[in-house]
């Protein structure tokens, strides 16, 4: 449903807006690199913006600070609506190596609400072109399948039936499989 609405209300262009709430910068680079000719984010209508009023989507890196808290909380309540919020990065996601300071509040969703989630540590440009792609339609999200496989420990687990005594020692017996 929010990926028709986005379809809807984004499909021509995507003014977004790069806010850093304090981290180390990696994801900032990887941001402003998925923005450059090399990577030609603009071929998908995608356009950075100096102002929040002008934007429709925000792009969030760094953890959620207490001394940058406020300015994040502003900035998102001066776009206009509607409006999309994307984490960029572990630091946005979910606190990064930082989750447990003093200083950090965890992740960028406890000041703002985040309509979707790149993980990475930075993430790769091509990964965040293809989520905000993702985001808006204009691919198909990709995923792999998902098998499970039971281990097998090389030493039989431990079963009172399976023991017995020889020539003064316990003697674990493998049990066949029922």
């Amino acid at each position: 449903m929010l990926a028709e609405l986005c379809k809807k209300m984004f499909g021509r262009s995507l003014w977004v807006y790069h806010a850093n709430s304090g981290g180390c910068n990696g994801c900032d680079i990887e941001v402003l690199n998925a923005l450059t000719p090399y990577y030609d984010a603009e071929r998908f209508g995608i356009k950075l913006v100096g102002s929040p009023r002008h934007a429709d989507v925000m792009l969030c890196q760094g953890p959620a600070m207490r001394s940058t808290a406020r300015a994040l909380r502003r900035a998102y309540e001066a776009m206009p609506a509607p409006k999309l919020v994307f984490a960029i990065g572990s630091c946005a996601c979910g606190g990064g190596i930082w989750h447990d300071s003093y200083n950090v509040l965890g992740p960028v969703e406890k000041i703002i609400p985040v309509n979707y989630y790149i993980p990475g540590c930075p993430p790769r440009p091509e990964a965040i072109l293809f989520g905000v792609a993702v985001a808006l339609g204009l691919v198909d999200k990709k995923t792999a399948p998902v098998q499970f496989k039971q281990t097998e420990f090389p030493i039989p687990r431990y079963h009172p039936e399976a023991l017995r005594e020889q020539e003064g020692m316990v003697v674990y017996e493998k049990l066949e499989k029922v």
